[in-house]
């Protein structure tokens, strides 16, 4: 079987090192750049990708290597923007690529230009090769996912479907390693969460800010969101988590696997993560035992001495598997009472693969296992979203999987979003290695 040489991982690291100098924030994004490089890099290989622009700056890229049609296609797909950065926090420039401490640093190292590196340096080797696989393999470098897909892959699925629909996804949102009792688990994204996000609306009398009112519409959403703080929202089971669970019990030590399994049965669980006193751990966990609501942006008053008559919020409501929009709105009302008005602002439901189980997985569950044998492949759920929304709409089954190995102490959730985002470079070569494998059991590369 074909497999990732010095060559090729070189090359994934090289184009991902290039793509991290490129400054893709967005907003605006100005993915062009990048998409660009991509292009060229593809071009050169004796592909023919297409270029588009939904909106001026916002490029995505697409290309096909035609395979003997036997079998549907297989698309790779990433982002091409990320999220912003604050120079001033970072041990290296964020935009600088630079390669130091044995890692590539830059903002969208994780998230997700190496997932775009490795899947081009793997198409444009099978091009230069002539190798025809059993599937058509196609690249979709996109714009927006960070702002919610708009420029990006919906707009290439409500334009362009036929140049990016195909039986099977690969994306971000999986592949990375986690430790828990000292046993190591590989993810596999089958499943995440929707997203809801709601305008909270308080109302009060105004007034003359030298008489203070505790009857103001800044009080009033005050004491509301210091109760979503508090409570949260109430705890939901579902098949993936419980899957998810399970498979982590099962490589637990014999005193542990009984007392995961006893929390899981009686919905303790998400009180329990709320006592680690690691948040980078905590938080994630708990995301996937609830639909959850985050206020992200306050909005009252122009005068320093006028008590305003409305105070606005805007809430980051993700929903579960199962849940929908209404069941979101209905919990929050209940803890955040009848004197705030929700109002949904935009929203799309949750995406699940379903059966979990499926040749592709189990060939990233069988490459996992053959070069991580002490390690094991668990299905994931990840509690953002990602151009899964999309790709999902015209009936790819996706899976998150840009795999990564990290060392220990390392945790991809302080990378996502965070401040120095980096990629061990060991651990990018080991993916491109990986990816490769998986595509070519897959597409039956041979």
């Amino acid at each position: 079987m074909f497999r990732a040489d010095a060559e090729l991982c070189d090359h994934a690291v090289d184009l991902c090192q290039r793509l991290l100098r490129i400054d893709t924030t967005n907003p605006p994004g100005n993915e062009r750049v990048a998409v660009e490089l991509c292009a060229e890099e593809l071009r050169t290989a004796g592909l023919e990708p297409v270029v588009l622009e939904s909106a001026p700056g916002r490029g995505n890229v697409v290309a096909r290597l035609r395979g003997t049609g036997e079998r549907a296609p297989l698309l790779l797909t990433a982002h091409l923007d990320v999220v912003e950065a604050d120079a001033s926090k970072w041990k290296y420039p964020p935009f600088s690529g630079q390669i130091a401490e044995g890692c590539l640093w830059g903002r969208g190292a994780i998230d997700m230009k190496n997932h775009a590196a490795m899947s081009i340096a793997l198409m444009s080797r099978l091009a230069r090769e002539g190798r025809r696989l059993d599937r058509d393999l196609i690249f979709a470098g996109v714009a927006d996912e960070e702002a919610g897909c708009e420029q990006g892959s919906g707009w290439l699925v409500d334009h362009h479907p036929e140049l990016v629909r195909a039986e099977y996804a690969i994306g971000e949102g999986g592949g990375f390693n986690i430790e828990l009792g000292g046993k190591r688990f590989f993810t596999i994204q089958v499943a995440e969460k929707g997203f809801c996000w709601v305008r909270a609306r308080a109302h009060g009398e105004p007034g003359h800010g030298s008489m203070p009112r505790e009857d103001s519409a800044i009080l009033k959403l005050a004491r509301a969101l210091t109760r979503l703080g508090e409570r949260g929202l109430p705890a939901h089971r579902t098949e993936i988590v419980s899957e998810f669970l399970a498979s982590l019990a099962t490589a637990q030590p014999r005193l542990l696997k009984p007392a995961l399994g006893a929390a899981l049965e009686s919905g303790l669980l998400q009180r329990i993560v709320r006592l680690v006193p690691n948040p980078s751990i905590a938080r994630p966990m708990a995301a996937m035992f609830a639909n959850t609501a985050a206020p992200t942006v306050l909005r009252a008053g122009s005068k320093t001495n006028v008590i305003p008559g409305v105070a606005e919020a805007e809430l980051d409501g993700r929903t579960l598997p199962g849940q929908t929009d209404d069941d979101l709105l209905r919990e929050l009302r209940s803890v955040l009472g009848p004197e705030v008005e929700l109002e949904v602002m935009r929203s799309q439901p949750p995406v699940e693969t379903r059966p979990s189980s499926s040749a592709l997985y189990d060939a990233m569950r069988d490459v996992l296992a053959a070069r991580e044998p002490d390690a094991r492949a668990v299905p994931y759920m990840i509690p953002g979203f990602t151009d899964a929304k999309s790709f999902t709409r015209l009936g790819a089954r996706w899976y998150g999987f840009s795999p990564v190995r990290l060392p220990h102490g390392m945790r991809f959730a302080d990378m996502f979003h965070g401040h120095d985002e980096r990629i061990p470079v060991d651990g990018l070569r080991w993916g491109t290695e990986v990816l490769t494998e998986v595509v070519m059991r897959f597409a039956g590369g041979g």
